[in-house]
């Protein structure tokens, strides 16, 4: 079974993104996470002279983590490297290439004209998506009825 190419990774994203600054201490990221119901949480820089800035994430497993040795951090801390991109127009497929060659399980999702930020796509989503989940009024993506 394969992903019908006609789905793209804007039809299975999150749009939005769900953010906190890079100062935020660790209980306030934990915080968003629950109160959104989200496993990552965007964390902007906008010192990198683009006009949305730069985009690390953290994760659920990082919040868990950093609770685990008792860390007291901020979201930059935690963060990684910066987010792995992807644009809304790509196939779903490629998503999930790129999450499984790269072993992450967030990508941030971007407008394919302007570059900016327009939501995050997980291996939940794709998931469900190849599943033939309808909940976001996408062609069934295994192309069966």
């Amino acid at each position: 079974m394969t992903i019908d190419d006609r789905v793209r990774v804007g039809d299975c994203m999150h749009a939005g993104i769900v953010s906190c600054s890079p100062d935020a201490p660790l209980g306030e990221v934990a915080r968003i996470m629950g109160d959104h119901r989200v496993h990552a949480v965007a964390v902007a820089d906008v010192s990198h002279g683009r006009p949305w800035g730069s985009w690390h994430l953290v994760s659920h497993m990082d919040v868990v983590d950093a609770i685990a040795v008792g860390r007291n951090v901020t979201a930059r801390q935690l963060s990684g490297t910066e987010a792995r991109t992807i644009s809304a127009d790509e196939p779903l497929e490629r998503a999930a290439q790129a999450m499984s060659e790269h072993a992450e399980a967030h990508l941030v999702v971007v407008d394919p004209a302007a570059g900016y930020p327009v939501g995050i796509i997980s291996t939940l989503d794709l998931a469900a998506a190849y599943g033939g989940n309808q909940r976001w009024g996408a062609p069934n993506p295994t192309g069966v009825e």
